[in-house]
């Protein structure tokens, strides 16, 4: 598993998966989905999807995978080196999404929720693997929201697919098991060897699990947090748990088009912390250097 396009740009979303097995080409398969990292507040959320020939159930079933969740990271790396070893008869792929893309979806002015996000993420990786060859029959996925609702989804995107959502399906179908392991080692190894570009001093990398719950997570926010630019691109700023931090901790700013809001009555405008005197010698914030941006005295 090479995430190195996503590596080099983490800011995005990034798809990669295994060569396709000949055999998934040539019958009838059956193809399940899982995800990783959708509650924690720090690194991507992973869509996972594996697939193979119906013929070849008995064989999957003898590889043992499992639920990702109860396992260990080194039984997940070593059952994941199984799968992956299976090429004959067995493929994956995966959708990596950056905390970045997941907080700006959520908060665009359209409403866009997680569970739509993970809908859509879903959708467009069995339209990917079908687009690759794979002649998938049936469709196993671990629910998002109602299952009911979700399969019904499903079903009108794809109807000639025979569809079955339930929830806790990577304990259920060894195919979403797989799934699940794919999706949940991309996920540690991204969140292990995460670039930061942004320069964050002397705050240690001693960010826990990433769960909001987490002590070592929520000391890591209040450390790394900026009082004017807020987080690095690892922290998913739309949850519950950074936004809390940001309001008892970063500077209150005011946009120009909230003039007129009473709640912002006293409060800065976000211009004034860009605004530099000519004669002022202070260095500019590290957040324009990182974005090669320069002040513009006149247009």
């Amino acid at each position: 598993m090479e995430l190195a396009e996503f590596e080099r740009d983490n800011a995005g979303s990034c798809r990669l998966g295994s060569p396709v097995p000949e055999l998934c080409r040539a019958g009838p398969c059956c193809l399940g989905i899982d995800e990783a990292g959708r509650g924690p507040v720090l690194g991507p959320m992973v869509y996972g999807v594996c697939y193979c020939p119906l013929a070849k159930q008995e064989e999957l079933g003898a590889l043992k995978m499992a639920d990702s969740k109860t396992l260990t990271e080194a039984e997940r790396e070593q059952l994941f080196g199984t799968l992956d070893g299976a090429r004959d008869f067995v493929g994956w792929a995966l959708h990596i999404l950056s905390p970045n893309l997941i907080s700006t979806s959520m908060q665009q002015r359209a409403k866009y929720n997680l569970n739509a996000l993970s809908h859509d993420t879903a959708i467009g990786l069995i339209q990917h693997v079908l687009d690759a060859g794979v002649q998938v029959a049936e469709v196993f996925v671990d629910t998002v929201g109602p299952a009911e609702k979700y399969q019904e989804k499903l079903k009108r995107h794809f109807p000639e697919l025979e569809v079955t959502v339930r929830p806790k399906a990577d304990s259920l179908f060894p195919i979403v098991s797989a799934a699940s392991i794919c999706a949940k080692v991309a996920r540690d190894r991204a969140v292990k060897n995460w670039t930061f570009p942004e320069d964050l001093g002397d705050v240690r990398m001693e960010y826990g699990s990433g769960y909001p719950n987490d002590p070592k997570t929520k000391e890591w926010l209040a450390q790394c947090l900026d009082p004017v630019f807020g987080y690095p691109q690892f922290v998913r700023f739309s949850w519950s748990t950074a936004q809390t931090i940001l309001e008892s901790k970063a500077v209150p700013v005011r946009w120009d088009d909230s003039e007129d809001d009473p709640a912002q009555k006293g409060t800065r405008s976000v211009l004034s912390f860009f605004a530099r005197k000519e004669s002022s010698k202070r260095q500019p914030h590290r957040f324009f250097h990182e974005r090669k941006l320069e002040t513009v005295t006149g247009l």
